[in-house]
């Protein structure tokens, strides 16, 4: 195992991709996008319509989109930054997907978010649903667009 850290990440809009990229920079972490097997489109992600692919995935919490590769070298890293936009309250349902598919017996996955407005609410006891028992989740922060590679490294040093 390697002391680096993954910062591993979904984004749908950019949004995310943009602060993880500068989180990977600030930790002298590796990068891994997750990506779904079906890229979300602006429709997808149109929270207002009861019947776009995200509002559809996100009223029944069991989905499970698929992801594009499962390629990501999970084995390798002791700590994983997981980021991804907040949708619903909770993290998108992809995220499950992906901690469903690898191994992360004995690790530590600190989360990471974006956010028009919601907090974290209760994603981390919904994701600690998608990995072993021995997995150490932990609620990290909710990162603005804006945050500096300066304070991101500041925070990293607190994890």
């Amino acid at each position: 195992m390697t002391s680096k850290p993954l910062v591993a990440y979904f984004s749908a809009s950019g949004v995310t991709a943009g602060v993880a990229k500068r989180l990977a920079q600030a930790a002298d972490a590796d990068l891994y996008e997750i990506r779904p097997e079906a890229p979300y489109t602006a429709a997808d992600l149109d929270w207002t319509n009861k019947r776009s692919r995200s509002s559809v995935e996100m009223s029944d919490l069991s989905s499970r989109p698929a992801l594009a590769d499962q390629d990501a070298n999970i084995a390798g890293y002791d700590t994983i930054f997981l980021g991804f936009p907040i949708w619903w309250g909770v993290a998108p349902t992809i995220i499950n997907t992906f901690l469903e598919c690898y191994d992360f017996s004995g690790k530590k996955i600190v989360l990471f978010a974006t956010s028009g407005g919601s907090g974290f609410g209760r994603t981390a006891d919904v994701l600690k649903a998608s990995v072993s028992p021995d997995t150490v989740i932990v609620t990290g922060k909710l990162l603005p667009v804006s945050a500096s590679e300066a304070s991101l490294k500041k925070w990293v040093q607190t994890m």
